[in-house]
């Protein structure tokens, strides 16, 4: 009887034991994943700050040179920073580390980006146009290449604060994540 008694506590403490580990091991993988969102969410509004205030500085030169407020070749250095600050927040954006379900936003934040390394592509090249000594019959073009590149760079910026908006919200229960290309009511 004795044994038995033994036996049984044996095998209760192992259960018990099994029970804990089981446990320990969904609760570590839990946190694990709120850890992995929680860096996301970070860093991607880190990530569409730093984008926000880059592409909004460089949007407000190029407004004036679209106004001929300032001359065109006035923001040949600030374009060419704006670019290689793109380039860079598009690398990060490549190795931006997330859950599972947020690989979608992070295809979408590089997108955006490369649209705007275009758009500033774009604009520079209608400032190389009026710069030039000759402009002859190019103006238009020029002008026309400095909007277009102008407002490349805002829609662009304003895509990532929405899919910064959207980060925000990644790994919250109960909210459906819109996909990236539906309508929405504005």
């Amino acid at each position: 009887m004795a044994e038995l008694a033994q036996v049984l506590a044996v095998v209760a403490f192992v259960l018990l034991a099994l029970a804990f580990a089981l446990f320990v091991r969904r609760a570590g993988k839990f946190i694990a994943e709120t850890r992995e969102i929680e860096t996301f969410r970070k860093t991607a509004a880190d990530l569409a700050a730093r984008v926000d205030q880059s592409l909004d500085g460089v949007a407000g030169r190029i407004d004036l040179v679209r106004r001929r407020t300032l001359a065109a070749q006035d923001i040949t250095e600030n374009i060419a920073a704006a670019t290689d600050a793109v380039e860079r927040y598009a690398d990060e954006a490549r190795a931006l580390p997330g859950p599972p379900g947020a690989a979608d936003l992070r295809d979408a934040f590089i997108n955006e980006l490369e649209r705007a390394g275009r758009a500033l592509q774009m604009v520079e090249h209608g400032c190389t146009i009026l710069s030039s000594a000759r402009i002859g019959g190019r103006e238009l073009e020029a002008q026309t290449a400095i909007k277009r590149g102008y407002l490349n760079v805002l829609h662009a910026r304003e895509a990532i604060r929405r899919y910064a908006a959207r980060a925000a919200t990644v790994g919250v229960p109960g909210q459906r994540q819109p996909r990236l290309f539906e309508r929405r009511n504005a």
